[in-house]
């Protein structure tokens, strides 16, 4: 038996089971079962005072290997580590934990080393917050014409939070950092018909199937009477992290059917479904949740970010893109880790990155080439590398635009100089101008 494993809460033998979080409090006993030292439990519980740490007992009891933790991938994708942070700043809240300074102390010092992770990257609080007669708007994102992203103040949490998450600032309980809207629905309702343009509508968060099926039905039956509105998107994990949501949670059968009502009012319903690695696919109920939601006429769509010592190979990710194809999920995304929070510890060279998505590529058929990367969801726009190439004797990385913000630059090639360390936009050079077609001129140039 693993140090401490008998005081690890177990979820209930028989189903259904009941959703068991497992907090910071709990990091302790974990960790232990993981093999870490004392001092190594400590500095864990000190990256955990600056970046969020939630899971629960489907994580930790079916996806991760404790055979193999703490290297297990499924373990990683989870756990804080200690090199997420600098050693400096480890070492100075592992100091405070020891002497048990005031808590008080511990978060000014937290605060402060969070406001150097790029809490809020590609301005997507300032750019992207949209305005109604002069008047902000809370927990809304207007980047592209078409989509509107919306922030649920009641979905500001998941069932578990991926250590590599863009979006960890929502969880660290500094509220100038969240993004969530003022619970007005009918503010939503009056900007959609205020941008007919927008024909798509993506719930996320945190994770929307936090929500109660209820508190779900409260923002998207509104939508359905819009003739504009085409999709309604639902950002979340739980298919992997949480299943039961959809089998045997309190409200799974009305969830199911609101996901049929949406269907029935002739919009496109789709789950913008995470999965990380293979692992999450193989519980029996994830592939009976994926059976129901696709029952009622919804569509699930797979996207994650290729992320360092978790899933950094081609053959794991052909392996995830064919069990999708074969549940009859879409692949979607292979996404570039975020310039923010622990970017240096997880973030792949783009250069490397195009190899293991090329490689995975074509290790699929065509039923999986749906999937588009990898994608750097930066502040123009969604960036796609498409390779490397050589162009008058120069290496250079060939890129096109998924995403713009400015429509007209949507799938219009461009090059940037080789760089073999690059890890995201803003680390390229562009190769045959002074700017990239997405920067603004250079002041004189006008």
């Amino acid at each position: 038996m693993a140090p401490n494993d008998a005081a690890i809460p177990r979820p209930m033998d028989s189903p259904p089971p009941r959703f068991r979080p497992f907090t910071a409090r709990h990091l302790d006993v974990l960790t232990a079962r993981a093999g870490l030292s004392a001092e190594q439990r400590l500095a864990v519980r000190a990256v955990a005072e600056v970046l969020p740490f939630r899971t629960n007992s489907h994580v930790v009891e079916e996806l991760i290997d404790w055979s193999a933790a703490p290297d297990d991938p499924l373990y990683r994708l989870v756990f804080p580590q200690q090199d997420m942070l600098p050693a400096s700043d480890v070492a100075r809240i592992t100091e405070l934990l020891r002497r048990d300074a005031p808590r008080r102390q511990v978060q000014t010092v937290a605060h402060q080393i969070r406001m150097r992770l790029n809490p809020h990257p590609a301005g997507q609080v300032e750019l992207n917050r949209p305005t109604l007669d002069g008047r902000p708007l809370n927990g809304m994102q207007h980047k592209y014409p078409e989509t509107l992203l919306y922030f649920p103040r009641q979905a500001q949490t998941c069932h578990a939070y991926c250590s590599y998450c863009f979006r960890w600032a929502q969880f660290v309980g500094e509220t100038e950092l969240k993004i969530a809207d003022d619970g007005d629905v009918s503010l939503l309702v009056s900007y959609l018909r205020a941008h007919p343009e927008i024909t798509n509508v993506l719930f996320t968060g945190g994770d929307a199937m936090v929500l109660s099926a209820a508190v779900l039905r409260r923002y998207v039956e509104p939508l359905l009477a819009l003739e504009q509105i085409e999709s309604v998107r639902l950002g979340t994990k739980a298919l992997a992290f949480w299943p039961w949501k959809f089998l045997s949670d309190p409200g799974a059968e009305d969830l199911l059917r609101l996901f049929e009502q949406v269907v029935a009012a002739g919009k496109n319903l789709s789950l913008m479904a995470h999965f990380s690695h293979p692992r999450e696919l193989e519980p029996p109920v994830v592939q009976e949740s994926v059976a129901r939601i696709r029952g009622t006429g919804a569509v699930i769509r797979t996207q994650a970010p290729l992320i360092r010592s978790v899933n950094d190979d081609a053959g794991m990710w052909a392996s995830l893109w064919r069990r999708q194809v074969r549940l009859g999920m879409v692949p979607y995304y292979m996404f570039v880790e975020r310039d923010t929070g622990p970017v240096d510890y997880f973030a792949v060279p783009l250069a490397r990155a195009y190899e293991i998505f090329r490689a995975a590529y074509a290790d699929v058929s065509g039923l999986a080439r749906t999937v588009r990367g990898p994608s750097m969801s930066a502040t123009p726009g969604k960036v796609c590398v498409d390779g490397v190439v050589e162009l008058s004797g120069r290496k250079l990385f060939a890129l096109h635009m998924i995403q713009a913000r400015d429509p007209g630059l949507v799938g219009r090639p461009f090059y940037a100089e080789y760089d073999p360390a690059a890890v995201w936009l803003s680390d390229l050079k562009p190769a045959f101008d002074d700017r990239f077609p997405f920067d603004e001129p250079a002041e004189g140039l006008l």
